[in-house]
């Protein structure tokens, strides 16, 4: 049950959500049971943290209700967004306006959720992770430290789009370290990016990508290696 609190104008508050003595919350947030909010979190207006999922009839995603909401010491989050119960937000990330943030996803310290973006849920992100505005990161998705995704980027589960046999699970794309996205690109389920690969704008990727190679096209192909100078320090 949520109950007003004089906190800041328009807050609704759930059982058990405590706040630190450094905290700045905007008008109309809505904090559900459980959450778990560091010193320096920023909340933005109309933003919603700690609800449960709501599932369709024929979801055969797990119905157990999902764990605390978690917000690490330095936490962004943006006007309008809504971060699920169970998600876990690393310590100095920034969740822009709009993003939506579903149970059990990670996100790792000093990452970025651009505005609008979607993060499905037991998603995996790393530390230090650019996700730009408008990017979809579908559910059983790996994403790992220092990655760059660029906006209208969309990734893919379900090679079978919505007609799984029963026990056929769902794949999402690996990101590794430091690989970069661009802008339109669309990964299908459970391909892997190698480290420090680069995928061109607009790119459909249906195969593996290696490590420190560049491809383009639809579907994607190599056109050379990634030179030393590209890569991070």
């Amino acid at each position: 049950m949520l109950r007003p609190s004089e906190r800041a104008p328009g807050l609704l508050v759930g059982e058990g959500v405590e706040f630190p003595d450094q905290i700045e919350i905007g008008g109309n947030v809505i904090l559900h049971a459980g959450t778990r909010l560091g010193e320096g979190v920023w909340l933005g207006d109309s933003c919603v943290v700690g609800r449960q999922p709501l599932l369709g009839a024929r979801s055969r995603a797990s119905r157990e209700p999902a764990g605390p909401t978690v917000l690490e010491p330095g936490v962004s989050v943006g006007a309008g967004t809504v971060i699920l119960a169970g998600a876990r937000i690393g310590s100095g990330c920034v969740v822009a306006d709009q993003a939506h943030v579903r149970e059990r996803a990670e996100i790792g310290p000093g990452s970025v959720v651009g505005r609008g973006v979607s993060v499905d849920n037991d998603v995996s992100v790393g530390e230090r992770v650019k996700l730009q505005t408008g990017v979809y990161i579908t559910a059983w998705s790996v994403v790992e430290d220092d990655v760059f995704v660029a906006p209208a980027v969309t990734l893919t589960n379900d090679h079978t789009m919505g007609r799984r046999r029963p026990g056929e699970e769902l794949r999402g794309p690996v990101l590794r370290r430091a690989c970069r996205v661009g802008g339109g690109a669309v990964l299908l389920p459970g391909v892997e990016v190698g480290e420090e690969a680069v995928v061109a704008a607009g790119a459909v990727v249906t195969h593996d990508v290696a490590p420190r190679t560049l491809v383009m096209g639809i579907p994607a192909r190599m056109v050379r290696e990634v030179s030393a100078e590209e890569l991070l320090p």
